[in-house]
């Protein structure tokens, strides 16, 4: 096993959870180190991602910007990598679809909480909700179509680990009622006892 790897992101993050699920999953060494300020304009402070977003690994060698890049690089660094599914490694045109919606969802939701934080005068574009409710609804309907397109032998899928994430950050940051939303909430419900999910749960993280 190669040297342990560093996450910086926070545990209020659905993107950054996503990472540190795949990191504990596949049993890889690891480091938590949280951003405190995300209303900061200096690289320095994202792990030197200039694009001022999380999350980014850090390791032997260098930075790494992106949570699709860093569950790749678990995934290698793991040994485990052909029992993991990645994002467009399942053709079927509904996965494809899914995870399309799936990403869709997660940045409508950073758009919904930055807007919420710009002040009360600013609103989202019109088109954020409604599509984020669209988006929400077909993965409900098709999320046990999908899953049961993965192949059989995985250990772990970008698909379901960022489902859940989305899911249960909706709740966390109560941007979304998804009661209604019935196989999303069962499906949520059988990883919510997973040790990678109980260790990950969503919090504000503050200075020690």
């Amino acid at each position: 096993m190669a040297s342990e790897v560093v996450v910086v992101g926070r545990s209020s993050s659905h993107f950054t959870r996503v990472t540190r699920i795949f990191a504990l999953e596949l049993g890889v060494p690891h480091a938590f180190r949280p951003v405190l300020d995300m209303t900061t304009l200096e690289p320095g402070n994202y792990a030197d991602n200039p694009a001022l977003k999380i999350p980014v690994l850090i390791d032997e060698h260098g930075h790494l910007f992106g949570t699709e890049n860093i569950c790749r690089e678990l995934a290698r660094r793991s040994g485990q990598r052909d029992r993991v599914v990645l994002r467009g490694e399942v053709t079927t045109r509904i996965v494809a679809n899914a995870e399309e919606l799936l990403l869709h969802a997660m940045g409508s939701s950073v758009a919904l909480i930055t807007t919420a934080q710009a002040g009360p005068e600013w609103q989202p574009p019109p088109k954020v909700r409604p599509s984020l409710g669209n988006a929400l609804a077909f993965l409900d309907t098709h999320a046990a179509t999908v899953r049961a397109a993965l192949p059989a032998e995985r250990l772990l899928s970008f698909f379901e680990v960022a489902l859940y994430c989305q899911v249960r950050h909706l709740a966390f940051r109560n941007l979304v009622d998804v009661s209604g939303y019935k196989h999303l909430e069962a499906f949520c419900q059988e990883l919510d006892q997973r040790p990678a999910a109980l260790a990950t749960s969503y919090r504000f993280d503050t200075a020690a």
